[in-house]
């Protein structure tokens, strides 16, 4: 296929030209504020006469404060979603939610799978970006002497940053057996255990994978970079459970307070964004052919039963399996990491996956639509699947879905569960805290070594490949992660299970 000329440099969601590169920390204008009518204590919806051609209202997922915090761009996007054809219900947004290319971070909508869409604004340029969170049976006592040593190690053996390349070597064939296969490909040689996949969303692998549908140029990006955490807001992180707020699901799932845990977040990389641009570009040209108009260009779409539609979804497979095998390869080397510093087996240190979710993806799921299950296809930016107790199976029909909420780097994250309430927002939570201004601002207003000090003030040790991408990644830069959680929580869409403060980070 042909390849786009507009590929993003790097993997932030950020494109020029786009309202991502706008400050975010203004507070609503009073025509947006008015327009957000409160259905419950954490729920506000936009009804359909706010803009021409909204086909379903828009509905935001936020406190009080988190709502008039927002900038109005969020609610601008949104409700351009709600005008997407074949819409279903409501166009929503989660609580972290910022403005992005399209479709607002922390977007969640669904198409009818017949007469609906597919957009990659509603994927994201960064394909099945996620989160992976392994816990041990070491305690904060056995951690803190070797801390350092062991960051360091990681930052060795785990390559972060722009154009970082792993260490598994693979030929053209190999890959398109990752593209197929994601995780199971990496367990089946060698990097991983066989209990792996039943702890990750979809097992690890999304069967509609098509490699027939990706271009050289996508190829020639990701086939270096297996094993490699990237930039923006990526990172390796040390934690300690600081916090149980449901002692019995934490049991469950093998946590207590003080214990160690280390949490991964990234994607599919370079290889994911050439996805996205290739079909972007492809889209603007379908659109004109199928007849479809969109109020904002970064909408771009093609409907999902058609060529376009199907030749994209099959590709977005192919990188949403990439991220699940980038992301195995990383937890190989954790495990191989600590075994060395430890020095015991990562079997003997209960180096056991908790869970991987992704935030940056499309699904065909079943849902209840007007009392009838329905087959939609559900776009998740920046939003995490939150499945509830009744749709998981094995230890997760006890607990619902784990869901992983990635803080700052200065704040801390949570492990949640989702619950079966969680279906009026198509089983969708929050994905982290949310940026509140943009990465230029951060950058502006704090330099990477003072936040590197800051840190090591509150206990944190970081290293950095880029004291600029460590003052984008500033605290005050995100929103207050525990309002985000205890939003989506008021929304009943998920619950708290553990607080993690980190105590190591490795940042590109």
């Amino acid at each position: 296929m042909k390849t786009s000329n507009t590929t993003p440099k790097n993997e932030s969601e950020k494109q020029p030209g786009s309202m991502h590169d706008l400050v975010h920390s203004d507070n609503l204008t009073e025509p947006y504020a008015k327009a957000c009518n409160k259905v419950s204590e954490a729920v506000w919806e936009v009804s359909q006469s706010f803009k021409k051609g909204m086909l379903v209202p828009a509905r935001i997922i936020a406190t009080q404060p988190l709502l008039q915090h927002m900038d109005n761009a969020v609610i601008d996007q949104l409700t351009n979603v709600a005008c997407l054809p074949g819409i279903v219900r409501h166009a929503y947004c989660m609580a972290d939610a910022h403005s992005g290319y399209g479709f607002p971070i922390g977007g969640v909508a669904a198409f009818d799978k017949e007469t609906g869409i597919i957009s990659p604004g509603g994927i994201g340029f960064d394909i099945n970006c996620g989160m992976r969170l392994v816990k041990t049976n070491l305690f904060l006592k056995d951690m803190e002497p070797a801390l350092k040593h062991l960051v360091d190690l990681l930052f060795k053996k785990v390559p972060a940053g722009v154009g970082g390349k792993g260490f598994v070597n693979v030929n053209n064939s190999q890959f398109i057996e990752i593209m197929q296969g994601g995780a199971n490909w990496c367990i089946e040689q060698g990097y991983g255990w066989a209990s792996d996949k039943e702890h990750m969303e979809e097992q690890g692998c999304i069967t509609d994978a098509n490699p027939d549908n990706i271009s050289e140029k996508a190829r020639a990006r990701g086939i270096h970079q297996l094993g490699t955490l990237g930039s923006g807001n990526h990172y390796l992180e040390i934690q300690v459970a600081d916090k149980i707020f449901d002692e019995k699901t934490a049991k469950l799932l093998g946590i207590q307070q003080g214990q160690i845990l280390v949490m991964v977040h990234c994607g599919s990389r370079g290889f994911g964004h050439q996805v996205g641009s290739d079909y972007l570009q492809l889209f603007e040209q379908s659109m004109i052919n199928h007849k479809i108009t969109v109020p904002d260009r970064e909408l771009a779409c093609a409907p999902f039963q058609s060529k376009e539609g199907q030749d994209y979804f099959g590709a977005m497979a192919c990188a949403a399996n990439m991220a699940f095998a980038n992301r195995q390869v990383i937890l190989h080397r954790i495990r191989e990491c600590f075994s060395e510093v430890f020095m015991k087996s990562a079997e003997d240190l209960g180096m056991e996956l908790v869970y991987d979710v992704c935030h940056n993806i499309a699904k065909i799921e079943p849902h209840v639509v007007d009392g009838k299950k329905q087959e939609l296809v559900v776009h998740r930016k920046g939003a995490t699947r939150s499945f509830g107790p009744s749709r998981m199976t094995g230890l997760f029909a006890k607990t619902g879905q784990p869901v992983i909420i990635g803080g700052s780097m200065e704040t801390g994250s949570y492990l949640l569960t989702g619950t079966d309430a969680s279906e009026h927002t198509w089983c969708s939570t929050a994905h982290g805290s949310g940026r509140t201004m943009s990465r230029g601002q951060a950058k502006r207003m704090t330099r990477g070594e003072d936040v590197q000090k800051s840190m090591a003030a509150k206990g944190i040790y970081v290293r950095t490949v880029s004291y600029a991408g460590l003052a984008e990644e500033a605290g005050f830069a995100y929103k207050d992660i525990s309002e985000v959680v205890h939003a989506m929580t008021l929304a009943g869409v998920s619950k708290p299970v553990v607080a993690l403060r980190p105590i190591g980070n490795i940042k590109g």
